[in-house]
């Protein structure tokens, strides 16, 4: 159903940039990895908007990793294990948490400022966690993370930077190999062919799905849309994370309040005031995340949650949340005196485009790292404060795995690239087997799926807007999903990926039909899902079942 480019091209009239590594996406994986790159070649780096404007940027809570004594890799494995559900890759998480030290090293040393006493770095515990481990910069760690990337990238002569250039297609050369990408800049509309040696996706998830979100407005899905238009396998894609706790007032939108307020001993009240949490896990406001939101929607339904911190004293509040205390002081809340209105908001997404354990995708040339990546160390529900460390773990061993690749690799002309025609093509479900040597199986009872246009009857007209998708979505695929909300759910976006106009000529077309993508594919991807796992929660199959669905559904265009 969906066609290979979102617009046509002539690749002879288009201004052309050639380099060994291209790097799409600014935040801590694409930054990370373009550092790296550099040691070896000249790195090309394409974002969105300004080199600043990151899903990192905004990070509160800090970085997990085992740093302490009284902590170990082994520990910190166990716990994203058990945060994970049963579908994290045990050897990719071992991986995670045992190169996680050295990378964070590599961060500091580059003039990363964390929080410390006496020259120590403090630790602090978040939700799922057994120990402190999370290291932080008050509660601003993203913007001191990208403060410190984005200048050592400003210092280093082979890398050059490309601002509000928004990634349209993948480009591939007649052997089927990816060669480039082709872009827009945002500000004039004007397209433009950046081709490499290796090309390297880190541009973060699809948060802007939904209709109360977390994340920025650049948050679009667009690289994940790209590698699926380009025929690579995408993974997970039910999985998505709802953060607990966010700030939840009529004007204003949903800023994350940080995991790391519960950590320090913020507590859950209802509208009663009562604290619930005890109620529903036995480690109360640390338990996992999916447990958390979940908990927080079923109070919700009698009235008001908060998040009370008060009893924590105004002064530890205000020195250790600076940032929160001032966004919410904008909006007529004092934290240090006031419990704060939260509800779950769309956070992160876990399922992506499938990569091994070397940042590899299913397209030979292709590569992608951080929240746009499916490596299987996450799981069903993310760990908190494992992504930082996954942008960096994986961006390095990217450029490890392409040392010698990129040598042997020519720089490729617009003469190589394959236009081909913009035709629609099928999506093929499969189900890759929990143990690696069972490889693709079928999908059971997957044939046609059953959606009718019954469904949307309900529905006002369909219109491919991204407000009205953002509604759906948070509507019939979110915390809590059922077989008849994801049909209708289904029907809407099929309808309007119909609707969408078939050249692309402006940026918020092109976010909009990649957000329709890659709605239809997460609610496909949860209607298939008959269990309840992680964040993925549907009230007509409550339970976890081992048996059948200790697996992965992966999602492929079939390219003829």
């Amino acid at each position: 159903m969906a066609r290979r480019f979102l617009t046509g091209f002539d690749p002879d009239k288009l201004d052309l940039v050639q380099t060994d590594f291209l790097v799409v996406g600014s935040g801590i994986a694409g930054l990370f990895t373009s550092l790296k790159a550099s040691d070896y070649g000249a790195v090309t780096v394409l974002t969105k908007q300004g080199t600043r404007d990151s899903n990192t940027d905004l990070a509160q809570g800090g970085i997990a990793v085992a740093l302490d004594e009284q902590d170990s890799p082994g520990l910190h494995q166990e716990d994203t294990l058990l945060a994970g559900a049963g579908l994290c890759d045990a050897s990719v998480v071992e991986i995670l948490v045992n190169e996680g030290p050295a990378r964070v090293g590599e961060l500091i040393r580059m003039g990363a400022d964390f929080d410390k006493v006496e020259g120590s770095i403090i630790f602090t515990r978040e939700a799922a966690h057994s120990h402190a481990r999370i290291i932080h910069a008050s509660d601003a760690t993203g913007n001191e993370i990208q403060r410190t990337l984005v200048q050592q990238c400003q210092q280093t002569a082979n890398i050059t930077v490309f601002e509000n250039i928004v990634v349209l297609d993948i480009l591939t050369n007649h052997q089927g190999r990816c060669i480039g990408v082709l872009g827009i800049d945002r500000l004039t509309g004007r397209l433009a062919l950046y081709l490499a040696r290796i090309t390297v996706l880190a541009t973060g998830g699809a948060g802007r799905l939904y209709q109360h979100t977390t994340n920025p407005s650049i948050a679009t899905g667009d690289g994940v849309a790209a590698a699926y238009r380009a025929g690579c396998r995408l993974m997970d894609l039910e999985f998505v994370q709802f953060h607990p706790t966010a700030l939840c007032l009529a004007h204003a939108p949903r800023f994350l309040i940080s995991e790391a307020v519960r950590g320090e001993g913020g507590v859950l009240i209802n509208e009663r005031g009562e604290r619930f949490m005890p109620r529903y896990h036995d480690r109360a406001e640390l338990a996992p995340r999916d447990v958390v939101a979940r908990a927080i929607w079923q109070e919700r339904q009698e009235g008001n949650v908060y998040l009370d911190a008060t009893h924590l004293g105004a002064e530890r509040v205000r020195r250790r949340f600076p940032s929160i205390t001032r966004n919410c002081l904008a909006y007529g809340i004092d934290i240090a005196t006031q419990p704060i209105p939260v509800a779950p908001a769309a956070h992160y997404t876990m399922g992506g485009i499938k990569t091994d354990r070397w940042g590899r995708t299913t397209l030979p040339g292709l590569y992608a790292c951080g929240e746009a990546a499916c490596n299987g160390v996450h799981g069903a529900n993310r760990l908190a404060s494992n992504s930082l460390l996954d942008g960096m773990v994986f961006g390095d061993r990217i450029v490890r795995s392409c040392m010698e690749v990129w040598k042997d690799t020519p720089f490729w002309e617009r003469k190589h690239i394959a236009v081909g025609e913009n035709t629609e093509e099928k999506e093929a479900e499969q189900v890759q087997g929990w143990s690696p040597e069972d490889g693709y199986q079928s999908l059971p009872e997957r044939g046609i799926l059953p959606f009718t246009t019954e469904a949307i009857e309900e529905l006002v007209e369909v219109k491919a807007t991204i407000c009205g998708l953002q509604k759906v979505m948070w509507d019939q695929v979110g915390l809590v999903r059922n077989a008849s909300g994801l049909a209708r759910a289904v029907n809407w976006l099929v309808t309007a990926e119909k609707q969408l106009p078939l050249e692309i000529k402006e940026v918020v077309q092109a976010e909009t039909a990649n957000l329709v993508l890659l709605g239809r594919l997460v609610a496909t991807a949860a209607w298939l899902r008959r269990e309840s796992r992680g964040a993925h929660y549907r009230t007509d199959y409550p339970a976890s079942r081992e048996q059948e669905w200790r697996q992965h559904i992966v999602i492929q265009k079939q390219i003829h």
